[in-house]
């Protein structure tokens, strides 16, 4: 029974979110952490008669980090690619070459077989595209973004002149990236203009912290991250930062919302954390594979639970509640 339910979620990752076709050239990128989700998808894309091909390959260290040189080749020569994998390839060099070749491109990172069963992936994509590309397009024509919360936040975004991205879930033309489960809408802030603080209470799915235990608190100046202060988790922050001698680390690099009805709480799931419905997060790091200039070594994202987002004055989400539909 697992094995018809699992296949269930793979047929809708396949069909749904990429819009396979038969003939259609599938490559699956993935690594030994996640390769029974791979294959349930490639399974999935082979059944609707595409040429599948599934590469597996060391999981990276940090999420950022570059597939190896040959997967990066094989994608190039692919039209629908699907990445399983422990660590994001997202933000690579490798993922932007491939969709300026017209690869489309389906992010599912950290996905185990539970997750293909039952969450997020079973939302109403086509019911929350209109949503999340009108929060694009507010984001796209906004000059400012403020976003506060109860904890502390207090900070503005320049976004004079930069497009909003909508990632509803589904990517079905050429050049097209979405993460699933996330239904995320997000921009790319002015490189030297972020200025505030940031608590950050819900999640960091990235470098193995999840759920938040403790607030990690950041002071951001002149677009940059200049201090963290919490626990455990800030620590982990500190540590993989020192690892990297490189100011990028410290950029911010994403305003995103997550918008995923069926991702109601923080529960450790990367991607449910991302797209956990309510939420503001920051990128931190590269920016230039979401419309901005920098390309760091590695990049993650840090969740607020219950913000309030302002667009050159509007309010657009009060209290993690979204006032425009």
């Amino acid at each position: 029974m697992d094995s018809v339910q699992e296949m269930g979620g793979a047929s809708i990752v396949v069909d749904t979110c990429a819009g396979i076709e038969a003939g259609e050239d599938v490559l699956v990128v993935s690594d030994w952490e996640v390769a029974d989700v791979a294959e349930r998808v490639a399974a999935a894309a082979n059944e609707r008669g595409a040429n599948v091909t599934m590469t597996l390959m060391d999981p990276r260290e940090y999420d950022g980090n570059e597939p190896e040189p040959s997967v990066a080749a094989a994608m190039l020569e692919a039209e629908v690619i699907i990445t399983p994998v422990h660590r994001s390839i997202t933000h690579s060099s490798a993922a932007a070459a491939a969709r300026e070749a017209g690869a489309r491109l389906i992010s599912m990172v950290k996905f185990t077989p539970e997750q293909l069963k039952t969450g997020g992936l079973y939302a109403d994509y086509e019911g929350m595209r209109p949503h999340c590309e009108e929060m694009a397009r507010k984001f796209g024509e906004a000059d400012e973004a403020r976003i506060t919360s109860p904890q502390g936040t207090d900070v503005t975004v320049g976004l004079e002149g930069r497009d909003g991205n909508a990632h509803p879930g589904i990517a079905h033309e050429p050049g097209e990236f979405t993460a699933l489960v996330h239904i995320e809408a997000n921009i790319s802030p002015v490189e030297g203009t972020t200025e505030g603080t940031v608590v950050f209470d819900g999640a960091i799915p990235n470098l193995d912290i999840g759920v938040l235990e403790e607030p990690v608190r950041m002071e951001i100046e002149d677009g940059a991250v200049t201090s963290v202060e919490g626990g455990r988790e800030a620590q982990r922050i500190a540590d993989v930062w020192a690892e990297h001698d490189d100011p990028a680390v410290y950029n911010i690099a994403q305003l995103a919302v997550g918008m995923n009805p069926e991702c109601p709480e923080f529960n450790g799931w990367f991607s449910n954390d991302h797209g956990r419905y309510g939420n503001v997060h920051f990128g931190i790091g590269t920016s230039s594979n979401l419309g901005g200039t920098t390309r760091a070594p590695v990049h993650f994202d840090a969740m607020i639970a219950e913000p309030t987002l302002e667009l050159d004055g509007e309010v657009v989400l009060e209290d993690g509640e979204f006032t425009f539909f």
